[in-house]
């Protein structure tokens, strides 16, 4: 494959949007919460959340804790969602189809105690029994090779694990049940992303990648990188990272927030959006005219990895498959990715990924994927980046997808084309580029219309 700079106009409105996000209807949470509970086999299910760890309760229920903790409680007909002060109205507001249930346990401390003090004994009245079987739910889980135990709740308070247990006793049962809903190919919110949840995560990708590639395109030397950050045109979308924005003449740290250092020419700069459904990155040098030194041991074999992602990504092919194809990209390269070559994404930034070395894990309908290639080791100053958001569905879920949300549809085959056309990158028809530019890496900010293309 051979990569070249090109002239690549961006056929885009980089202007904020004006439109909300597609809804979620009530039946498709109902039936995300009834496919776990018959999936779990247990007569309950208790899913944990906070304000970091919210999107499991985000993708059953439409509720995130902004303040607080919270419990989603799933019986046989039973629905409650357990928040504390502070939630009870807005999941009253976010989520009108579960029944909102103080625990102020929930709350946070020195706040009012008086009504509903005590979890096991709000649990208690909601029908929870002894010799019940409970199926947890937390941020994430373990793996048989990181403990002897998979089934034990992990990631939940030891709290609230001890109170589930105080609950059902000696005869009843706990178990950590977070892959039925994070495993990277079985997990429901791995594959069970309706044309409408790929319509808001759409949303979600175009709000990232136009605010990054705002930065990208009008950030100059001499700006802080607050300045530069506030390019963004940040409105108040929901976000599943820090935003980033960082440059310098040494070692690039791309997590760090943006601080008052002044971005100089010739600096590496790298900046980060991630909101709930999808994020955007883009990285490279302050610089007017191409460093050949750089396009050639950096900007080449990168980029090839990039195009080769997209071109391999298609319903069926193992996880191996693909992260090999990447890494055969870096066979002459000084570095490598730093992490996967790629992961599943949600309302959090990373679900689960099954592109590993020697995975036997398909790519699925349904599965909403982060392109994600960290190039790692480079020299100081150095910095390239391209991660964009895309959708995998059959025809069934294309074909919903554009009778239910044409203007949606209508952007994607744009983006089809723009990668084809513009970039050289042809895609399978199952692979819907979410994010406004694709595949677009200037990796010189000061010409921003010279862009990384397959000749």
């Amino acid at each position: 494959m051979k990569i070249e700079l090109g002239s690549v106009s961006l056929p885009f409105d980089l202007d904020p949007l004006s439109s909300a996000p597609p809804a979620i209807p009530a039946d498709e949470y109902e039936q995300r919460v009834q496919a776990l509970y018959e999936r779990s086999g247990m007569d309950w299910v208790v899913v944990y959340g906070d304000r970091e760890h919210c999107a499991n309760l985000l993708y059953l229920t439409g509720y995130d804790p902004r303040f607080e903790e919270a419990l989603f409680v799933i019986g046989p007909r039973q629905r409650y969602l357990l928040v504390g002060n502070e939630g009870l109205a807005y999941a009253a507001a976010r989520s009108p189809h579960v029944q909102a249930v103080l625990c102020q346990s929930m709350s946070l401390m020195g706040q009012p105690r008086d009504a509903a003090p005590r979890l096991i004994d709000v649990l208690r009245d909601l029908g929870i029994r002894s010799g019940q079987s409970i199926g947890v739910v937390g941020w994430k889980y373990l793996e048989p090779a990181e403990t002897d135990d998979p089934t034990h709740p992990a990631f939940v308070p030891a709290y609230v694990v001890a109170v589930l247990r105080e609950l059902v006793g000696p005869a009843g049962r706990l178990a950590d049940i977070t892959m039925l809903l994070m495993h990277p190919e079985h997990g429901l919110r791995s594959v069970m992303n309706s044309a409408a949840q790929i319509a808001a995560f759409e949303w979600a990708a175009l709000c990232a990648s136009m605010a990054v590639l705002r930065i990208v395109r009008r950030a100059r030397p001499g700006m802080t990188e607050f300045e530069a950050a506030a390019l963004a045109g940040y409105a108040g979308e929901p976000l599943s990272a820090h935003l980033m924005c960082v440059s310098g003449s040494d070692v690039i740290v791309g997590l760090r927030s943006p601080g008052a250092r002044r971005i100089a020419y010739g600096d590496g700069i790298t900046v980060a959006i991630g909101m709930w459904g999808g994020l955007s990155c883009r990285a490279g040098l302050m610089l007017g005219e191409p460093d050949k030194d750089f396009v050639q041991h950096v900007v080449t074999p990168y980029f090839a990895a990039i195009a080769t992602w997209w071109q391999t990504m298609r319903m069926g092919v193992t996880g191996g498959e693909l992260y090999q194809s990447v890494i055969e990209c870096f066979r002459a390269a000084k570095f490598q990715p730093a992490l996967n070559p790629g992961h599943l994404i949600s309302f959090d930034e990373w679900v689960h990924s099954p592109i590993r070395p020697h995975s036997q894990e398909r790519i699925r309908s349904g599965m909403v994927f982060q392109c994600d290639i960290i190039p790692a080791p480079l020299p100081p100053g150095q910095a390239l980046n391209c991660e964009d958001t895309c959708a995998i569905a059959d025809a069934g879920l294309r074909a919903t997808l554009e009778a239910n949300f044409p203007d949606v549809w209508r952007r994607i085959l744009d983006r089809r084309r723009f990668m084809q056309s513009q970039l050289g990158i042809v895609l399978h028809e199952e692979v819907l580029p979410l994010s406004v530019a694709p595949a677009y890496l200037p990796p010189f900010w000061l010409c921003a219309d010279r862009a990384c293309v397959v000749a």
